[in-house]
């Protein structure tokens, strides 16, 4: 029996498993959501399909499976892109699925046509364009398989009408053949026990571990690595979660805003152990003055990232898991006793404070979200101060605990990337932190949650402003500020009624003393509208042309 390619792709995605997906309609993909009417795939309809591609990365990022979207062509397509990109520099599996003019249209500049996989090309792991009915099957086998394997990243199947109104006789391929894409997985038996070595000679260890610790589902034997050699752990912010908060190990998040004894460690160490992690410019700062007298072991699966911005002295390419599997028994006990103790000043020394001065301090508001959910919730949030400062205050337990836009920065990201770990979680509590920047980009969203019936805590930090901007103005435009100001308050706590949430306002510390239990404690979906002041700005800072070790605070 024959049946059309359109519901050929349906039961392609059930083979896959996939339990729901995000989208919104249109003419061009038209086919693919009549085929959806008969299938037991949830589908998610958002406010705009930016939503669409945030809500399934979130929703990766939270259950580790692979996040699926649909939009139509021409802007449905082009509304996906950043997303897309998101995905992309965070690793996160994702297929996205556009519908696109027929065929024989393509090139002629058709109603909402354009060249989504020419676009895209910068921003997926790879995509298609499908022009065979009969290929299709494989189409999806393969985007599911590229997008979770290796180091994940997002695929984009490109449909023409025609194509997906085809008829074909459906099998879903078992086995696929994929030249050139062979993932390396196990790192060479040399250069782990090599890695050993320096491991056991050194005496100020460090080790700076990032998302592919996530990823990898690794932080099992991140935690044995440290415990075994005594080394501290400083994650970045995608690694945030993969070592327990709490640790003594634990130095917190390095780099432009991280703790400053975690960046004087990274300075001083004489062996950097990187696990997972691309040393990126948020992170480095100058090269030159990065763990300058330190030998470094790279720990990756993509071996694009060996030596791309630090020379490494000892790469090993593969899963950061099975490595540290291979590596911890050629590892003895060490106790680096005066290394730690060194470290333990530091801390001392250097911790993350912030001015009381009877105002509402962001800072505090993470602190008290904390003492009062002993770090058993999952935390998201946008791009900004807030991002920086749920990073600093926030004591993250477990892996996929703590989900934001890292290497994009992608403001907006936080609502609907809340919304889709919600559904991949429905038993786990959510808690949005975000800036009045940020969501109002994907304010809409809100009507998703709804109708969705999310229980979502969203906490705005409402200064008013664009705290980061603003904050880079003081400091490299001499206070020239610009394009900052929101000239409009806006009443977050009313706007969470208009859309049937419990609205909050808080202004001071005695409120939020008074009124955060009531609010985490509600079986509902809760707006609060958090006044803080606009100078408040995210310290530690490295300022442009220093080095990590010379933050200021």
């Amino acid at each position: 029996m024959e049946i059309t390619v359109a519901e050929a792709l349906v039961r392609c995605l059930e083979q896959e498993n996939v339990e729901l997906v995000f989208g919104y309609p249109g003419g061009a993909i038209l086919p693919v959501y009549d085929a959806l009417c008969n299938s037991v795939i949830k589908h998610v309809l958002v406010r705009h399909e930016q939503g669409a591609a945030h809500a399934a990365d979130g929703y990766a990022r939270m259950t580790g499976r692979v996040g699926v979207c649909l939009a139509t062509s021409g802007p449905g397509a082009t509304n996906l892109v950043t997303g897309i990109a998101n995905a992309y520099m965070d690793s996160v599996p994702m297929v996205l699925i556009t519908g696109q003019v027929s065929a024989s249209q393509i090139g002629t500049d058709a109603f909402q046509e354009v060249d989504i996989t020419g676009i895209t090309i910068p921003v997926t792991k790879h995509n298609y364009l499908v022009k065979d009915p009969n290929q299709l099957p494989q189409i999806i086998r393969k985007a599911f398989h590229i997008a979770s394997t290796g180091r994940p990243g997002p695929v984009l199947i490109d449909l023409p009408k025609d194509v997906a109104q085809a008829k074909i006789k459906f099998t879903y391929p078992k086995n696929i053949h994929l030249p050139g894409y062979r993932p390396t997985y196990k790192g060479h038996r040399a250069m782990v026990s090599q890695a050993g070595k320096i491991i056991m000679e050194s005496n100020r260890p460090v080790i700076y571990a990032g998302g592919g610790v996530r990823i990898a589902d690794a932080a099992p034997e991140l935690r044995e690595l440290a415990e075994t050699i005594s080394a501290p752990v400083t994650n970045t912010l995608m690694g945030l979660g993969c070592f327990p908060g709490e640790h003594p190990l634990f130095l917190g998040m390095l780099g432009l805003h991280g703790t400053r004894y975690a960046n004087l460690a990274v300075t001083e160490c004489d062996c950097l152990i990187a696990v997972g992690a691309r040393f990126d410019d948020r992170v480095v700062a100058r090269i030159d003055g990065f763990a300058p007298g330190a030998k470094i072991i790279h720990i990756d699966i993509d071996p694009a990232e060996i030596s791309k911005n630090m020379r490494a002295d000892l790469p090993i390419v593969g899963d950061v898991k099975r490595v540290l599997e291979a590596l911890l028994p050629l590892l003895k006990k060490k106790k680096n006793t005066e290394w730690m103790a060194r470290v333990q000043a530091w801390k001392k020394e250097y911790p993350l404070n912030y001015r009381i001065d009877g105002t509402l301090k962001p800072q505090l508001i993470i602190e008290k979200i904390y003492e009062l959910t002993g770090g058993d919730v999952v935390v998201v949030t946008d791009v900004g101060q807030h991002q920086m400062w749920a990073a600093q205050y926030y004591k993250y337990k477990e892996p996929r605990s703590f989900i934001t836009s890292g290497g994009l920065g992608t403001m907006g990201f936080g609502l609907p990337a809340a919304i889709g770990a919600q559904m991949g979680a429905p038993g786990q509590k959510i808690i949005l932190i975000t800036g009045d920047g940020s969501i109002q980009m994907t304010l809409q969203e809100l009507g998703t949650a709804m109708e969705q019936k999310l229980p979502l805590k969203i906490f705005v930090m409402n200064n008013r402003q664009l705290g980061m901007v603003r904050q880079l103005q003081e400091f490299y435009c001499d206070k020239r500020y610009i394009a900052v100001n929101f000239q409009y308050d806006l009443d977050f706590a009313a706007l969470g009624r208009v859309y049937g949430m419990a609205g909050y306002t808080i202004e001071t510390p005695e409120q939020l003393a008074e009124m955060l239990p009531e609010i985490l404690a509600a079986n509902r979906p809760v707006m609060v509208n958090c006044l803080i002041n606009g100078e408040e700005n995210v310290l530690p800072m490295v300022l442009a042309g220093a080095n990590i070790g010379e933050a200021i605070d």
